[in-house]
């Protein structure tokens, strides 16, 4: 018996609602009606935008479900339908958006997958503010967190990645003649979200992730030549490893998520540890313990190896274990005041480090606050 082939899976990112992700996607399911292929929209949001509706007549929805929840009745995608429909192409709008609790899944992306494991192509639109490793440089940037992302290797996992962008002027343009939202909202929108600064730079920041998507796809070879891997004397390429440091402060979330970009952009291994005299986590107060293995599991999520070092000083355990694993970068936290959970002082933890890890790159990641509209 032949195992079954998985679906393959398509996004359209953009960097702000109204670029056109979900018109395009659209357009494909026309073409590929025409040449005859079974194509069908299991979710489709249309925020009355009379283009992008027009590209649907003509086109098989797969209706959608009634899932109520306190005493409400929301319409979420019809998973199941789908896959007894079994289309070839299924077409699915918003990737990162939540499901209403009492679904069968909590996540339109683990549908998503759901789908995909049954053979079925995937079409699917994101904004790139929704990435999990993006989350702190948009909030640097646009002053806002993002509550509904997607993990770095759910979309690393895809088949292509497709930007579809306009210039930030032209996006306004849209807004401006209520091709985007209705008026109302549109005026409220350019005050905030969508002024031209903050499109100009989550721009920039999809391009970059649309260019890191190129090499990520390219052979090792080609790969290499392209993201300025060392090379040693065989013209072997250096491996990089990089270790996060999991503590209960909060800002540690910030730090696995930087370290997992670098991570992905250099292609390194990444490791997140955190450090206990006992070696677990059992003899911690229950806030404490319950903050660190919140910031494991947020790793493990991102497909970062987590583990729990017994020793009774952090730094040299922290430095022993990475020596012993090659690890050539230690990311660190800086909170921007001593956190009440942790045990020691932040500024003597981060010396000591430093001064033991002489043979490594020690970074240093401050968070900062998200700039502030002029």
């Amino acid at each position: 018996m032949t195992e079954e082939r998985r679906g393959r899976l398509k996004i359209y990112m953009g960097y702000a609602a109204g670029v056109g992700k979900t018109y395009e996607m659209l357009e494909e399911v026309r073409e590929l009606k025409t040449r005859g292929v079974d194509a069908v929209i299991g979710y489709f949001e249309p925020h009355g935008r009379k283009d992008t509706i027009a590209k649907t007549e003509g086109l098989e929805i797969i209706p959608r479900k009634n899932v109520a929840y306190r005493g409400s009745v929301f319409e979420e995608m019809d998973t199941d339908a789908i896959l007894v429909r079994r289309p070839r192409v299924c077409a699915v709008d918003e990737f990162p958006h939540t499901n209403v609790p009492g679904s069968a899944r909590g996540k339109r992306w683990e549908d998503v997958e759901a789908l995909l494991e049954a053979g079925i192509d995937v079409l699917t639109t994101m904004n790139i503010q929704h990435l999990e490793s993006l989350s702190d440089q948009v909030w640097h940037i646009a002053g806002i967190r993002v509550r509904e992302t997607i993990p770095d290797w759910v979309v690393h996992r895809a088949d292509e990645v497709v930007m579809v962008d306009v210039t930030p002027r032209a996006l306004l343009h849209r807004l401006e003649r209520g091709a985007v939202y209705a008026p109302e909202k549109a005026q409220s929108a350019m005050e905030n979200f969508f002024r031209e600064s903050t499109l100009a730079a989550l721009r920039e920041l999809a391009l970059r992730e649309t260019a890191h998507e190129v090499v990520h796809r390219m052979p090792a070879d080609a790969a290499a030549r392209c993201d300025g891997a060392a090379e040693g004397p065989t013209g072997s390429r250096t491996r990089h490893k990089i270790l996060v440091l999991v503590t209960a402060a909060p800002e540690t979330a910030m730090l696995i998520r930087r370290a997992k970009r670098v991570g992905d952009f250099t292609g390194a291994e990444c490791f997140a540890v955190a450090v206990q005299p006992s070696g677990d986590l059992a003899s911690l107060p229950e806030t404490e313990r319950d903050a660190i293995e919140q910031q494991l599991n947020f790793a493990r999520n991102l497909h970062i190896e987590t583990r729990i070092l017994g020793g009774e000083d952090v730094a040299p355990t922290l430095v022993e274990f990475a020596r012993r694993n090659q690890v050539t970068q230690i990311f660190l936290v800086r909170p921007r005041r001593e956190h009440p959970r942790l045990p020691w002082s932040t500024r003597d933890l981060v010396q000591s480090i430093v001064n033991l890890a002489k043979d490594m790159q020690v970074v240093i990641v401050s968070e900062r606050e998200p700039v502030k509209p002029l």
